[in-house]
């Protein structure tokens, strides 16, 4: 059986072992006609019946004829896949649509397709197609979705063969397979004005200087020392004095997310956890700065950023491809990122430190499970390189409904700067957002949760 890619995924089928592994293939009904077959011989044999070894000599061949005909031929089935679309949020569906061909010079008998999928996006599919005339095509098609993000695969696709007379039944799987990429959930957040930043492409308060370029180019007196390349001859010709070129361009706003993922700052799992609203609103987050035209990046507890150490993604325009690509880069790790078993935020504080440039590194987004005072502390001082900070705490006892700490903690960041604000069990997102840019850093309106 081979496996073609007629539109979507395909692959190779298994080889089979030949016709002895074919011969493992009958069914009851085929043992059955064997056995029978046998014994009509024997019997035939011993009391000189020639009328029933021929019956005994049919019985036998019958099974073997069929084991025969469907090792020859089921190499010549093809088939295909299409998932529409790979990526989707976690609770949306998604469709698969599998291709069957037929491009043997003989028709198939009664086949059965089952399509391997995890149990998190539903029972296997499958489906029994009667007969399929030679050159002859079969679509069919089913849905998968999953309310746990993550990247499930799916396939191989297997196929069940068998002959018109249902002596023989042989399964083969195809090689292919495709991932379904679940993304967390998220949700559009309003367009707030976070204090101390700018806008996504910077303005007139947010530029910086270039070592080179012809970008809005800016003359000014010549200074003992400037390389005299720099010179602007006609600018010097205009005033009467030796000017340079001071060549400006925009700054883009930076932006980083921090998403806490140590094991022992949550508890509870499910999607209705602390976690997984973590995960989801930083998801969210990070869509909506790269829409705003910031360039941004994710960074874990670990010190692990996204895309890579140092770098921002996106942030040339709102919408374009560059953050189209950036967002399916983040949206794919957070998919999959799962809790680290650090117990503080000490490499994260050193990949903030790290930053360079002016300004820092922008807007700071965090969002925190529990903090004990060492933590706190940790991260009130992640505040320093940041033009805005802005913290989310996901309190565990909060979640809990136990007494909690979370004032504290959110005092101490205030005073380190940062705009801080609790999140308790069940607390959208948007409104929390909105709040937060109605906040002036260091502030905190107890009870405004949204």
């Amino acid at each position: 059986m081979a496996a073609g890619a007629p539109h979507g995924a395909g692959g190779q089928a298994g080889r089979p072992g030949g016709v002895r592994a074919s011969l493992s293939g009958l069914t009851t009904r085929g043992r059955s006609f064997l056995a029978a077959g046998t014994a009509a011989a024997v019997c035939a044999y011993v009391l000189g019946q020639d009328q029933l070894l021929r019956v005994g000599l049919l019985l036998v061949v019958l099974p073997l004829i069929c084991v025969l005909a469907l090792h020859r031929t089921r190499h010549q089935v093809t088939a295909g896949r299409r998932l529409t679309p790979p990526r989707v949020p976690a609770g949306g569906e998604a469709r698969v649509r599998l291709r069957l061909e037929n491009v043997s010079r003989m028709p198939t008998g009664l086949l059965m397709l089952q399509d391997r999928v995890p149990y998190v996006l539903g029972p296997r599919p499958r489906f029994v197609l009667d007969r399929v005339e030679s050159g002859g095509r079969r679509e069919v098609s089913y849905r998968v979705r999953s309310d746990l993000r993550g990247r499930y695969p799916l396939g191989p696709l297997q196929l069940r063969l068998t002959d018109p007379f249902g002596m023989v039944e042989l399964t083969r799987s195809f090689t292919a397979y495709d991932t379904l990429t679940v993304v967390p959930r998220t949700q559009p957040l309003p367009a707030v004005r976070m204090t101390g930043e700018a806008g996504g492409h910077g303005d007139g308060s947010r530029r910086s200087l270039a070592l080179a370029g012809d970008d809005d180019v800016i003359p000014r007196t010549y200074r003992r020392g400037d390389d005299l390349r720099r010179v602007h001859w006609r600018s010097t010709a205009r005033y009467g004095e030796l000017m340079v070129r001071r060549e400006e361009q925009p700054q883009r706003s930076k932006a980083t997310v921090l998403l806490d993922t140590r094991y022992l700052a949550y508890e509870g799992a499910g999607p209705d956890s602390a976690f997984e609203w973590a995960v989801s609103a930083a998801a969210s987050t990070l869509l909506h700065v790269l829409e705003q035209g910031f360039a941004a990046r994710l960074l874990t507890d670990t010190g692990d950023t996204v895309p890579g150490a140092g770098a921002f993604a996106g942030g040339s325009s709102a919408g374009g491809p560059e953050s189209a690509e950036a967002a399916g880069l983040m949206m794919d790790t957070l998919a999959v990122v799962g809790h680290s078993e650090g117990g503080g935020l000490g490499r994260a504080h050193d990949a903030l430190r790290g930053g360079t440039g002016s300004g820092g590194d922008g807007l700071l987004v965090a969002f925190f499970g529990d903090l004990d005072d060492e933590q706190s502390e940790m991260a009130a001082r992640m505040r320093q390189r940041s033009a805005a900070a802005v913290a989310f705490v996901l309190d565990p006892a909060l979640w809990a409904g136990a007494p909690s700490r979370v004032e504290e903690r959110l005092r101490r960041l205030r005073d380190a700067g940062w705009t801080a604000l609790a999140v308790p069990p069940g607390a959208a997102f948007a409104e929390l957002w909105r709040q937060a840019g109605n906040t002036p850093a260091g502030t905190w309106t107890p009870g405004g949760t949204g």
